[in-house]
């Protein structure tokens, strides 16, 4: 046999054992198929995984955040109102109490009367004998308060006549709108005496605080002597005549 015969035979037995390895490989496309199935299915399952994964950890990571995102907002929010609150709460105590003592400073003293918001008047009474009346009434929209004595001057007197301090009362005169306070006057002795007497035609009236009043006399004037004696003022007619 020559060696071309033998390359020949050999050539052919590869060819017929390459397609005999061909033929045992497609037979057994089973197997192959199977591993293409189990290949594709990871496949498939793979992005089904990181589809899940990626979905898991946006929805972890979103859940936390907007639980902590919502819990902080509304410590934090109550918290501020909580607090808003409470200092509204304080002020609205200050502010009461502030409040309070407002009304408690404005009830401590009403205006003075004076000349500027009353009316002054006097008049000569036949009881007691010697006597006069002074009357001071309210003019104004609002209380005022007569305090102290009327300080007055008859004529020219350069001094004013003293005030008899037992006729002191108890409480501040108050007069309300269109209400009137009182003073008794004795302008001389009634036993005849007294001194240094005189006819006086004007009469000015001092306040503690405030303005004068400048009452009208009778046209003839009234007769006064060293035994000139005011009260204070009273809230009552009676009580300034009884002395």
């Amino acid at each position: 046999m020559s060696a071309r015969t033998t390359r020949t035979r050999l050539l052919a037995a590869s060819t017929v054992a390459l397609a005999a390895l061909a033929l045992s490989a497609c037979d057994n496309g089973q197997g192959v198929r199977d591993e293409g199935p189990s290949a594709a299915s990871k496949s498939s399952a793979q992005p089904t995984g990181s589809s899940s994964t990626g979905g898991s950890a946006p929805g972890s990571t979103s859940k936390p955040a907007r639980s902590t995102g919502g819990t902080a907002g509304g410590m934090d929010g109550g918290t501020t109102a909580g607090g808003s609150g409470g200092a509204s709460g304080s002020s609205g105590k200050t502010s009461g109490g502030s409040t309070g003592d407002g009304k408690a400073g404005g009830s401590t003293r009403n205006t003075a009367c004076n000349g500027s918001n009353t009316k002054t008047t006097a008049t000569e009474v036949t009881r007691p004998l010697n006597h006069m009346l002074l009357t001071v009434t309210n003019t104004g929209s609002k209380n005022c308060d007569l305090t102290g004595y009327p300080v007055a001057r008859f004529g020219e007197a350069q001094a004013v006549p003293p005030v008899a301090e037992e006729t002191h009362p108890q409480a501040v005169v108050t007069l309300t709108p269109g209400e009137s306070g009182y003073a008794g006057v004795r302008l001389s002795a009634a036993d005849g005496s007294g001194g240094n007497g005189y006819t006086a035609k004007t009469l000015v009236v001092g306040f503690d605080k405030g303005a004068s009043a400048r009452p009208a006399l009778p046209a003839k004037g009234v007769y006064v002597d060293d035994k000139l004696l005011l009260t204070y003022w009273q809230q009552s007619l009676d009580d300034a005549l009884t002395y």
